[in-house]
């Protein structure tokens, strides 16, 4: 049956529906050896030969889901063009083509989703879905209890105030452990937000992506997803939730 063309690209993991689409406008897909550029056009991924860059595309034998411990001084990227290390070299044994959902900056640790299941992918970085996301974060001297509540309430950043998200003091020290959460994923949103408030974010992990935890995985590491938590991350993001105050 014949799908919008970045459906498919996204169903079988090339990438999510948004970049899908931009590499359509580029004129990087090819259905029965014609270029495609235009947006809302179809294809049927059984029986029209369908290329990206060249490459014939074959849709996944299995859907695969990964969680990894992103190690500081990683790049959360296929490839990089500086050379610098990146999380697929982690993924030793891994023979399925997966793709990173979404990012960790380059310092930050901690829990990152891999896969192959572009729509799941296009739901959790959706912007409506507001799947919470946990990190502790060490910074360098306490908040003062003001700006405690400025931050669950939201912050100005980059023009657009911030949404409300959750703030709990774990380690009190000259050097204090917050654990934040998130219901969005602006770019270096955490750091900007300690940023405004006067204070450095020297460590940053993330434990948790909606019902999936971290847990005892060491940096470096990976597991494959139950059955039970893929599940129960598919229901997170088919009941979007509202940004709550935490």
């Amino acid at each position: 049956m014949p799908e919008r063309l970045q459906k498919i690209l996204s169903h079988a993991g090339v990438a999510s529906r948004r970049h899908a689409e931009q590499m359509i406008l580029e004129g990087r897909v090819t259905v029965n050896g014609a270029v495609i550029s235009e947006l809302g056009s179809r294809a049927d991924s059984e029986h029209d030969r369908i290329k990206v860059d060249g490459r014939l595309l074959h849709p996944p034998h299995r859907q695969i889901y990964i969680a990894l411990n992103k190690p500081d001084g990683t790049v959360t990227t296929v490839s990089d063009p500086e050379d610098r290390a990146t999380v697929m070299e982690l993924l030793k044994g891994v023979k399925e083509r997966v793709y990173p959902v979404g990012r960790l900056d380059y310092h930050s640790e901690g829990l990152l989703l891999l896969t192959n299941d572009g729509e799941l992918t296009n739901a959790i970085l959706s912007a409506a879905t507001h799947l919470p996301k946990t990190y502790l974060v060490k910074i360098n001297g306490p908040l003062t209890g003001e700006q405690e509540e400025q931050f669950r309430h939201g912050l100005p950043i980059g023009g657009q105030r911030t949404l409300p998200a959750g703030l709990k003091l774990i380690r009190r020290a000259e050097n204090p452990w917050y654990e934040v959460r998130l219901f969005e994923g602006r770019n270096q949103q955490i750091r900007l937000m300690f940023k405004h408030l006067g204070r450095l974010a020297e460590k940053l992990k993330r434990v948790k992506v909606g019902p999936i935890e971290l847990g005892p995985l060491k940096p470096g590491e990976f597991r494959y997803l139950s059955l039970e938590e893929v599940e129960k991350l598919k229901r997170a993001v088919a009941r979007p939730g509202k940004a709550k105050h935490v």
